[in-house]
């Protein structure tokens, strides 16, 4: 699956060492689509590490039969045992960092990343952005979408960005740069950056979001991060489906509702 060599970038030639971090926790069902997605990237030239978080069911073997299969870029599996997005995303971004990453982006093991994001993300940094986002649609491949469903993921997502602009917590006034809304699910940050800004918070969902808590905290130190229209992640909408309209969007608020089962499956 990986060199022994931890200091193995995936082009010695190409300064930007890119890694992808996947944190997952019983996704035995939807990874495989997500690694499939991120094999057919127009651009492969990036490590994969996923961050298995403690599954109980067949994650990490799914992974390790990807990673048998495909020669197209170096696929890792580590192992984070405290439970929370925030604790295995850090974990991922850290071991990536100590590997020799300079750039990391994080993806979700529901996610489907557009065909283009990796070189997109790579455009982005190019351009000098040290972190980026852009839109998150929903997926239409888990099951069959209703109208409503295709248009409210961007819609929840939007009003939450806009509420996000104004929220009491997001305002302070040595923040060097505006709130801006990026999903964990598709965001690049540059190492040093992520090192600066202190990373992501090692927290449960249920207790924070993690991907806000990292753009504050990059907010105190640089003011050069943005949203790009082609980093695109397409996402599952199945917390909508389960929670509902007002729920979903009352869970995306600061946890205004709290579900009994957070991690819907």
């Amino acid at each position: 699956m990986s060199p022994t060599d931890p200091m193995h970038p995936t082009n010695p030639t190409d300064p930007m060492h890119l890694w992808i971090v996947v944190p997952a926790y019983n996704e035995e069902r939807s990874i495989g689509a997500t690694l499939r997605r991120l094999a057919a990237q127009t651009d492969t030239g990036f490590t994969l590490v996923v961050v298995d978080n403690g599954s109980t069911d067949a994650t990490a073997t799914a992974v390790k039969e990807f990673a048998a299969g495909t020669a197209a870029f170096d696929v890792r599996i580590v192992h984070e045992p405290e439970k929370g997005t925030g604790a295995a995303a850090d974990t991922g971004v850290r071991h990536a960092i100590g590997a020799g990453a300079t750039h990391v982006a994080r993806t979700d093991a529901d996610c489907l990343p557009h065909r283009g994001w990796v070189a997109a993300v790579k455009r982005a940094f190019g351009e000098g952005l040290e972190m980026v986002s852009g839109p998150l649609l929903p997926r239409t491949d888990e099951f069959p979408l209703k109208l409503w469903e295709r248009r409210l993921l961007p819609a929840v997502i939007d009003l939450a960005a806009l509420f996000g602009r104004f929220r009491p917590g997001n305002q302070d006034p040595l923040y060097l740069g505006p709130y801006v809304m990026m999903p964990g699910c598709n965001l690049a940050i540059t190492a040093d950056l992520y090192e600066r800004a202190g990373g992501f918070p090692r927290t449960r969902i249920e207790d924070v979001h993690e991907d806000r808590a990292l753009v504050n905290r990059v907010r105190y130190v640089t003011d050069a991060y943005g949203l790009r229209e082609d980093v695109v992640v397409h996402g599952s909408v199945r917390r909508l489906r389960a929670f509902g309209l007002v729920r979903t969007l009352g869970w995306y608020a600061d946890h205004r509702y709290r579900p009994d089962v957070v991690d819907i499956r």
